[in-house]
């Protein structure tokens, strides 16, 4: 067909592509419009924002509610505990998930079917949160780093995800090429594999960064030391410590009540900016190893 050529439209494609641009409209602007109010409210006159006046434009704006958080030396520690168990949690991840999922992937492995099915099982059934503390106390991991760094060191989702990127989207004769020239598994792995690997790596690196920025559930449970919690569980505690206070003063009760309101939608951003920050970068490996290992080209 001629790419000049151009098709007659009808009244009724019309129609349709209006009804199909009304909707994604109307889907993209429910879904940023809450972020866009958080973001206005968070600098904008609390009494504007509580009373209605405050939608698509920031009024009166003020910083109280932001210098309040950073003025806080909880906030700065917390973001120095939650980029360490991030990104060191991360590192292991990495670590662990892409060679368990190549070895995995590969036919001539003949347990693979067994170990996939245990690491299957493990994603239905398990122990619980009691059995789980009491292991992590035997394990002497309580109160430290390392209860958010180990127990989630492999996740069977992102296992599964790579091994089908290795299964089905590199071809096999790139081993046997690299077998005829005397490459062991491991060459193969880090000189051919990783390189075709970077936007199913980057994808599931992202999965376990959002998982280690966003985990506040390690820290509620399985650590008491207020030094050692992570950004999460800092900014919950300033949320609730606000709150508390706003419903026990005696004087000044409305205006500190305006300022935890202000407090509580910068705490949102200041939660989510990094990694609203990062994900741009990601965008594009992250569009493209979502689907990478869902069909064998």
């Amino acid at each position: 067909m001629n790419p000049k050529v151009r098709m007659h439209r009808s009244f009724s494609d019309w129609v349709v592509d209006i009804a199909i641009w009304t909707i994604v409209a109307l889907a993209v602007a429910a879904i940023l419009y809450p972020l866009w109010f958080i973001v206005i409210a968070s600098f904008s006159d609390p009494k504007l924002v509580a009373s209605g006046q405050i939608t698509f434009i920031p009024r009166g704006i003020t910083l109280k509610g932001y210098a309040t958080i950073f003025h806080d030396a909880r906030i700065w520690r917390g973001y120095e505990n939650t980029l360490l168990y991030t990104f060191a949690g991360t590192l292991l991840n990495m670590v662990v998930t892409i060679p368990v999922a190549f070895a995995l992937s590969r036919r001539e492995f003949r347990a693979r079917h067994l170990i996939m099915f245990l690491f299957t099982f493990t994603m239905f059934f398990g122990g619980g949160l009691i059995p789980s503390y009491l292991l992590y106390r035997q394990l002497g991991i309580l109160n430290s780093a390392w209860v958010f760094i180990l127990p989630g060191a492999v996740s069977v989702y992102n296992v599964i995800i790579a091994r089908s990127f290795f299964d089905t989207s590199l071809p096999e004769e790139l081993f046997d090429a690299a077998q005829l020239d005397g490459m062991s598994y491991l060459g193969y792995f880090v000189r051919i594999e990783l390189p075709l690997s970077s936007a199913i790596i980057a994808v599931i690196a992202l999965y376990y960064f959002v998982g280690h920025w966003n985990d506040y559930f390690t820290g509620l449970i399985y650590v008491t030391d207020t030094q050692k919690w992570p950004l999460q569980n800092v900014l919950q505690q300033i949320l609730l410590a606000n709150q508390t206070q706003t419903s026990t003063a005696a004087s000044g009760a409305q205006e500190a009540k305006e300022i935890a309101e202000q407090i509580k939608y910068g705490v949102i951003i200041v939660s989510t900016l990094p990694l609203l920050v990062m994900y741009p970068f990601l965008q594009r490996y992250f569009n493209k190893g979502v689907m990478i290992g869902a069909v064998k080209g």
